[in-house]
């Protein structure tokens, strides 16, 4: 199994990006998919999941609003689509799998499967 992730990069402030998460050895759709990021000098911190199957989204507050998880079933692919983004957004991000979640274990992060990270660097 490998979980591939991209669409990382430097934007300004108030600007977009749309990261991927692509699987292969699995399929994606029957699996919980969690979006993490860390920041320099911080821990890694929950920022959006999905369930398998049934597609329950549970966000952090932080992104709320700001941010969209979404998957592409053909393409064995979930996206995060980042708009307004802000300078603390900048952060090395993960995505994650794992099998079997219920909506409220999305935010745990111990994921079975993790991708490789792709950082995202918001300018003020």
């Amino acid at each position: 199994v490998q979980l591939q992730a991209s669409g990382g990069g430097l934007v300004q402030a108030g600007g977009s990006l749309r990261l991927s998460c692509t699987a292969s050895g699995l399929t994606f759709s029957h699996y919980a998919v969690g979006w993490f990021r860390q920041a320099p000098g911080k821990e890694r911190e929950f920022v959006v999941g999905i369930r398998g199957y049934t597609n329950g989204m549970s966000y952090a507050a932080s992104v709320k609003g700001r941010f969209t998880i979404s998957r592409d079933n053909a393409k064995n692919t979930v996206y995060l689509q980042m708009n307004s983004l802000k300078p603390e957004d900048t952060a090395v991000y993960y995505c994650a799998a794992d099998y079997g979640r219920i909506l409220s274990t999305l935010i745990n992060s111990d994921y079975k499967y993790w991708g490789q990270g792709t950082q995202v660097t918001v300018s003020s």
